[in-house]
């Protein structure tokens, strides 16, 4: 039975802002008071829970499992340049930031052939020290997608891709033209991977930010939402997620866009205390 034919891609913008899921949530209540969060985990406890030991596991099963259940991930399309010149572009999804002062930002490398062959991005980064991450977003990502090819090292993904490169300020690796907010980098510390009685896994790269390029109708300047709902956090140097476009990874092939977003205030503990019941665990409080 062939499979249904799936509604062709949405180009409006999907991104908008709704209610948080639990708006009536009080300290100490967990879920109660929310249908929603009870129907979750009263199903969880009627289906139970199956216990994976990565030890015990297939590698290519455990991949499988955590690129799916661990999700969204943001993607880092990186440019780097290879000793003989050759330029390299790929996307990577073990990506983050994972510091603002300094800007550090990761991407993890993995490494196969028994712990001997390395990505051609990782070996760039590690030689040349310098390398571009860019975001992409919805307009470009099949051309992004391209570049996941597994091509021999000296091939130049730029081309097959079409993308355009534009010369970074600080480093030597093009940034892409095309996307609307790109990092320079450079090598900040790179860490193997590896459990102690086997060849490394995985290769951890943490790049400190030189320089940040963001496009300018991305960008929430002061005084671009005089009408933000009240409550709502700044927006002032942020970027706005509808405008922006970016895309994630999901499991197996899949991508993801960003949908829905809604904002939960973080909590004031001067402002919640009398509503905990004094269990809090802090010294002299019982």
């Amino acid at each position: 039975m062939a499979a249904p034919e799936r509604p062709p891609f949405n180009y409006d913008p999907a991104f908008k802002y709704t209610q948080q899921p639990n708006p009536d949530f009080k300290p100490v209540s967990g879920l109660k008071g929310s249908p929603f969060a009870e129907e979750w985990v009263k199903k969880g406890e009627e289906v139970g829970f199956t216990v994976v030991d990565p030890q015990t596991t297939a590698p290519g099963n455990l991949y499988r499992l955590l690129i799916s259940g661990i999700v969204p991930r943001p993607i880092a399309f990186v440019s780097s340049i290879a000793p003989d010149g050759t330029q390299n572009l790929a996307p990577f999804s073990y990506f983050n930031v994972v510091n603002s002062d300094p800007p550090i930002v990761s991407v993890s490398f993995t490494v196969s052939a028994a712990g001997t062959k390395k990505k051609d991005t990782c070996n760039n980064i590690l030689t040349n020290k310098t390398f571009t991450v860019n975001i992409i977003s919805e307009p470009f990502v099949e051309a992004a997608n391209w570049c996941a090819v597994d091509a021999p090292a000296n091939v130049d993904e730029w081309y097959g891709s079409g993308l355009t490169k534009e010369k970074s300020t600080l480093v030597e690796p093009p940034r892409v033209k095309e996307s609307a907010f790109s990092l320079e980098c450079e090598l900040y510390q790179s860490i193997e991977l590896k459990h102690p009685d086997k060849p490394p896994g995985g290769i951890l790269v943490l790049g400190l930010v030189k320089l940040i390029h963001v496009r300018n109708d991305v960008l929430n300047h002061p005084g671009d939402h005089p009408n933000a709902t009240a409550g709502s956090a700044p927006r002032d140097w942020t970027v706005d997620p509808a405008k922006l476009r970016a895309v994630s990874r999901m499991g197996g092939i899949t991508y993801g866009r960003i949908g829905e977003g809604f904002e939960v205030p973080r909590p004031v503990w001067a402002e919640v205390k009398d509503n905990y019941d004094g269990r809090s665990g802090v010294a002299g409080e019982h």
